[in-house]
């Protein structure tokens, strides 16, 4: 019997073959130039003084030549800068941290499950299924009117816990930063869910006596994804106001919106849904660089609609027995998949090396030719060091690095920040940043990828690159945990 061939595709050879080309396409014009100017030098040193004199000298130059080319240059470069975006910097940004006093584990979220008479057997099976296959931990927090049984939460409540979450973000991060709110210029507040009159944008302005003219949004119903369509707004803002401040925050506030009916789909956010909120100070003074953490490079985002039913039935289960977790990551690409390709065919040529591009140009020619070949995926490691994977889910963030043949490092500040926050909608992605900077992984030049997903179906990129190196620091949510992390999670938890 012949001895079956090695597995070549885990070969290390292989892996530097890909290596090297990859090398020798990106930096094709070096290798080609190098040669050429060696050669330009060889050619002047076999030269003498008397030529090298000679050929000086037959150079005339006109005066009205000298100042029509300076004329030119100047105007040239007069036109590039003003035409040229202006920068956005990433001053600072802080995340929420619950008190001890609402954290609510998985024992109390099934002992209250139960305890809710709307539910009927049937619903409270599939909650503590989705509880022991979700990935979160027990140091997740609910708001405090959430943790009595019946539920009668008010506006008041849903009030209070905005406050709660927004003031303390906009402390902290102006805190760290030691700008006034006099200073800032612009600001942008997401919440999907809570949009009360005054509108939470109000309610910031007066609380911190924000100066008459700043500029507001209050951005609602745009689901887990908002987060990078504030940054999106406050990026074009920032174009037409020089010199300014813009304080982006991203919350979502569910003390109203705890669900008690039947209907699954609207069942999984009890269950993934906690509290959390995230401020962010943007800048485009130059003079500010110094001190920034990153640089917003690209933004993208699409927004494709789903079928509702079809949305639906990801979360239903057609019998008793079905693993819940397969069966989210088995249809979330059907339906997140046209919002998701656009996005990352968008992003692709912005933000891959020209190696990684050629292999996808060659592989989709090739396939006009050869049906049958598989369609090639770019190598995203080679564009980003870090990836911000919305925390939607476990599912979600399994599919996802599935589908981009991502490694357990690239995912781990997403699933981390599952297990210890859980789902806090649009501003998970920066407590997946906060993750990656407490662990001391942000380097000088390493590029930040945050992809967020919500509901519409709507994708959304973010890519940031880091100015200087971020080191550790004790206002860092993670801060007092850190040590703890990464941590391993079971696929099945089994609740008594």
């Amino acid at each position: 019997m012949p001895k079956p061939l090695p597995d070549f595709s885990g070969s290390v050879k292989l892996k530097y073959v890909k290596l090297g080309y990859s090398y020798l396409v990106d930096y094709f014009l070096t290798f080609l130039l190098i040669p050429l100017m060696v050669g330009i030098l060889l050619e002047i040193h076999q030269l003498g003084p008397n030529e090298i004199i000679a050929l000086y000298k037959s150079l005339h130059f006109n005066l009205i030549h000298i100042l029509s080319s300076l004329f030119l240059l100047v105007f040239f470069t007069t036109v590039y800068f003003m035409s040229k975006p202006r920068p956005v910097y990433l001053l600072e940004h802080a995340c929420f941290k619950p008190p001890i006093t609402c954290r609510f584990p998985s024992s109390k979220f099934i002992s209250q499950t139960k305890q809710i008479n709307n539910f009927d057997p049937i619903s409270v099976d599939f909650q503590v299924k989705i509880i022991e296959r979700s990935g979160l931990g027990d140091e997740t927090s609910l708001p405090p009117s959430l943790h009595h049984v019946p539920h009668h939460p008010t506006m008041e409540d849903s009030r209070e816990e905005a406050e709660l979450v927004i003031f303390t973000v906009i402390d902290n991060v102006l805190k760290k930063t030691g700008i006034k709110p006099r200073d800032i210029g612009i600001l942008v507040v997401n919440c999907s869910l809570f949009s009360p009159t005054p509108s939470l944008s109000a309610m910031v302005v007066n609380k911190y006596k924000m100066r008459s003219n700043i500029i507001t949004y209050n951005l609602s119903g745009m689901g887990c994804s908002a987060g990078p369509i504030s940054i999106d707004l406050a990026r074009d803002l920032l174009q037409i106001h020089p010199n300014s401040y813009a304080l982006v925050i991203s919350t979502e506030i569910i003390t109203q919106y705890w669900y008690t009916g039947n209907q699954r789909s609207m069942l999984l956010a009890n269950c993934l849904f906690r509290m959390g909120g995230a401020a962010v100070i943007l800048t485009n003074r130059r003079s500010e660089r110094r001190r920034v953490k990153y640089q917003l490079t690209h933004l993208v985002r699409t927004h494709k609609a789903a079928n509702d039913k079809a949305y639906s039935s990801v979360w239903e289960e057609e019998d008793e027995q079905r693993n819940v977790g397969i069966s989210l990551s088995k249809d979330l690409m059907s339906i997140a998949g046209d919002g998701l390709r656009s996005n990352i065919t968008t992003l692709g040529p912005l933000v891959l090396p020209i190696s990684e591009q050629l292999l996808f140009f060659l592989n989709f020619i090739g396939r006009k030719f050869f049906p049958k070949w598989k369609p090639y995926i770019p190598d995203f490691k080679q564009a980003f060091e870090h990836f911000c994977i919305h925390a939607g889910g476990r599912a979600v963030i399994e599919e996802l690095a599935k589908n981009l043949d991502l490694l357990p490092k690239h995912t781990e500040p997403s699933q981390m920040t599952l297990h210890r926050f859980g789902n806090t909608s649009s501003s998970s992605l920066w407590y997946e940043m906060s993750y990656v900077e407490a662990k001391g992984r942000m380097k000088k030049g390493d590029r930040v990828w945050q992809i967020a997903l919500g509901s519409g179906f709507k994708c959304n990129s973010a890519v940031w690159k880091c100015i200087r190196t971020v080191r550790p620091t004790a206002d860092n949510v993670w801060f007092d945990c850190i040590d703890r992390y990464p941590v391993h999670i079971p696929e099945v938890v089994k609740m008594l």
